[in-house]
């Protein structure tokens, strides 16, 4: 399915499942007075300015360190309003905001990408009106692109409920049949679920990313015990865990107000998960079911980008074909590995399929760090 194909099943929406295929440029849409520079090193975050005006808010930050990392702007409650990822050795890359209300928020770098990160506080002053209350097409994308994450809740709790009801009758090929199914919703919808603190890694932490006293819960502590460990003393009770976390996660993130910028963000992240952890092999380590989840990122992040397709088509349509062709090359990338419903293993890749992935997600991931700066021009 081409990207303006999934943009027409979200506008009807009752959007269908599933939704089937469904260096960053620094150079316009800065925030008033311009970016706010941030140098992050390994031990410091030098964000230039501690305050801004309310609305389109820029960082432009450039990774000093020797480690990859990340950068944040964090809300109440460490809500996350912003966030850009896998920000590697000497790269600059464009955190673009909407912070429509004044009052207190924090920024943080996080070296290594683990722990709260170094934080500070950070003002934003005044008010300012939300896109979504002058421009119908970016209020339509943000309406349908939230029927698309509802969408993915419910299934997403039936079938981790069907998961864990296997792990419960020691259902272990059940089990092991349903685990790269109930991801697949996760997958599509994780960037709003990342917006809720520590729920996300309570579902869907790696066992190599645990800090030092974090329990080891969710998503792939029972992958591990499905498929190396067998079952533990508290498996139960980690299976019963992860169903009270996703009707949590799907819960709020049926009620969380999205944004445009959310929305062009949101897709960047997904395409980032494919690149940093599903061509790797490192997401899915126990099971090696990584293609499935590699599937959801990029229906994930079709989805969000096709909600916006009416305003960037409007914008810059140049770049709206690039997006729809360079999807398709992913898409039919992956369908050469599926069987049926069904994927081939990670373990079953040769160098050259892992090549072909990489630079079709490379060459996708491009164009898809523009759409945030197009969103972003008033």
């Amino acid at each position: 399915m081409r990207i303006k194909d999934i943009g027409a099943c979200l506008t009807g929406l009752a959007v269908l499942l599933p939704l089937a295929a469904c260096s960053d440029d620094a150079s316009t849409a800065a925030a008033p007075g311009g970016p706010i520079t941030v140098e992050a090193k390994d031990d410091g975050c030098g964000v230039a300015r501690g305050e801004s005006d309310a609305g389109t808010i820029t960082f432009e930050v450039t990774n000093k360190g020797t480690r990859v990392t990340e950068f944040y702007l964090y809300g109440e409650g460490d809500r996350i309003m912003g966030e850009v990822e896998n920000i590697t050795p000497g790269l600059t890359r464009r955190l673009i905001v909407e912070v429509p209300d004044g009052g207190k928020y924090q920024t943080s770098c996080r070296p290594g990408m683990t722990g709260d990160g170094i934080r500070a506080d950070f003002t934003v002053k005044g008010s300012a009106t939300r896109q979504v209350d002058t421009n119908t097409k970016l209020a339509e994308a943000t309406k349908n692109y939230q029927n698309y994450v509802n969408a993915q809740v419910e299934p997403l709790v039936a079938k981790t409920g069907e998961f864990v009801a296997a792990i419960k009758a020691a259902d272990v090929a059940k089990a092991k049949a349903l685990f790269p199914i109930a991801r697949t919703y996760w997958e599509r919808i994780e960037p709003v679920a990342e917006s809720f603190g520590d729920l996300d890694p309570r579902i869907d932490a790696r066992e190599a990313d645990l800090e030092p006293g974090q329990e080891f819960t969710g998503f792939h502590r029972l992958e591990k015990d499905l498929w190396v460990s067998g079952p533990q003393s508290d498996t139960v009770a980690i299976a019963e865990k992860l169903v009270a976390d996703v009707n949590e996660i799907a819960a709020k993130a049926k009620a969380v107000e999205l944004t445009p910028l959310q929305l062009a963000n949101g897709a960047k992240e997904l395409l980032d998960e494919v690149a940093t952890g599903k061509i790797t092999g490192e997401e899915d380590i126990f099971s090696h079911t990584d293609l499935w989840d590699f599937q959801a990122n990029v229906e994930g992040s079709a989805a969000a980008i096709s909600a916006l397709r009416p305003v960037i088509v409007e914008r810059d349509p140049e770049l709206a074909k690039t997006l729809e062709q360079r999807f398709d090359v992913v898409t039919k990338a992956l369908a050469k590995h599926r069987k049926g419903d069904d994927f081939d293993l990670y373990t079953d890749l040769n160098e050259a399929d892992i090549k072909e992935f990489a630079e079709s997600v490379d060459a996708l991931g491009e164009p898809i760090s523009k759409v945030a700066e197009v969103v972003a021009q008033k």
